[in-house]
């Protein structure tokens, strides 16, 4: 059994580091002032431009901010966050000498508000700070942060880092991060997706999927790191599916993925990611396209070439071969203990629900062959089980244009 092979194989030393205060169900949005009131009555809110701001659930929560008290500046975000955008919202945030930053939205608004929390406290552009582009080290100080998400995808409510991009020929999607950065609350209510479009919860769902599985096949996972990625992976597959049809309403269904999409942050914060989200940074800083577009189009392709050089480099028994099969054991409710056969049926199944799900060719989003080179140079296979060639990646990249 898969299960057998996992028994045998050693636990080496591993740090696992915080994670946020998390209160899940739903309902639970309705709790929201009292975790606000422990930090003081004046708030930065972050929100998407029109989608949750035009739901009855704002004009519930803001009857219960008044009814507690608590002021808020109010700051929209419209796509994913850019330096001007947050530069700008900091800006507010500071002017307002708010007390805390709360976050209601997908990704994109998560990571502003995570941002925003982090950047009211120094000075300068959040592009000095961030990853590769910045010339500043964050000190780690940031405002209290409560993060809550309406979309299941990227489990921003439970990392550390926050993704700015800023798109064109020069542009460039990486992280401001810090230990600190994670979220003080993660408050995740499954009631605010039930109204969740179809097109965004399959993008959302093959974004969690991919976190999960990249996470949970990481050269840096550790043992619990995998056992929340592998729960997570469970609980897609009974969902995803269901989130995007019949069960679009259920708030089962929901609140599976919401688990799922929270399980993804939680590993990826302390597992990391591999390539398939290298080349979702390299064309995301090149390209307007959704981040779960990119993952959900390159998951199945990213996997399969994976998993050939594995066998190649290898007799068979190899420990990430063996994850990979028990991820696909796992996708297809299985027992089987071929670990060959269990990688076949994970490919199977992520080529199967790219289909099903209908995610768009990234040639709808005007990539193309001539920008190939551009995106293998940028491509990272960081964390990934093996190092995947120049080659390797042309021939996954040519697969989903």
């Amino acid at each position: 059994m898969l299960s057998d092979r996992f028994k045998s194989m050693a636990v080496n030393p591993f740090a696992f580091g915080p994670t946020p205060r998390i209160v899940f169900g739903d309902g639970s949005l309705a709790s929201i002032a009292e975790h606000i009131t422990r930090y003081g009555r004046s708030i930065t809110l972050v929100t998407g431009a029109s989608s949750f701001a035009g739901s009855p659930h704002f004009k519930t929560l803001v009857n219960n901010l008044d009814k507690a008290g608590i002021k808020y500046c109010r700051i929209s975000v419209s796509g994913e966050p850019s330096p001007e955008i947050i530069d700008a919202a900091v800006r507010e945030c500071k002017k307002s000498a708010s007390r805390a930053v709360v976050a209601i939205g997908g990704g994109s608004v998560l990571d502003a508000g995570k941002a925003i929390a982090a950047m009211a406290m120094v000075d300068g552009s959040v592009t000095e700070y961030m990853e590769v582009v910045g010339t500043k080290k964050h000190p780690g100080n940031k405002l209290p942060f409560i993060a809550v998400p309406t979309t299941s995808g990227t489990g921003s409510e439970a990392t550390r880092n926050a993704v700015i991009s800023k798109v064109g020929p020069q542009g460039f999607k990486y992280s401001l991060r810090h230990e600190n950065f994670m979220p003080d609350v993660a408050l995740v209510d499954p009631r605010l997706m039930l109204s969740c479009p179809v097109g965004i919860t399959a993008a959302c769902g093959m974004d969690a999927l991919t976190q999960l599985l990249e996470s949970f096949v990481s050269t840096k996972a550790d043992p619990i790191s995998s056992a929340l990625a592998l729960s997570g992976i469970k609980s897609i597959k009974e969902n995803l599916l269901a989130a995007c049809a019949h069960g679009a309403g259920d708030i089962n269904v929901r609140a599976c993925m919401a688990y799922a999409a929270l399980m993804s942050g939680l590993a990826l914060a302390h597992a990391g990611l591999g390539v398939v989200h290298g080349f979702a940074a390299a064309i995301g800083g090149l390209f307007n396209v959704p981040h779960g577009v990119i993952c959900g189009n390159l998951l199945a392709p990213c996997i399969k070439i994976t998993i050939e050089r594995l066998k190649e480099s290898s007799s068979g028994n190899n420990p990430f071969l063996a994850k990979y099969a028990a991820a696909g054991a796992a996708l297809a409710d299985s027992d089987s203990f071929d670990i060959y056969a269990s990688c076949t049926v994970l490919l199977d199944v992520l080529y199967k629900w790219r289909e099903e799900l209908k995610i768009p060719n990234l040639s709808r989003f005007g990539v193309s062959e001539k920008d190939s080179a551009e995106i293998i140079k940028r491509t990272d296979c960081k964390n990934n089980p093996i190092k995947l060639s120049a080659d390797d990646v042309s021939r996954i990249l040519k697969e989903s244009l």
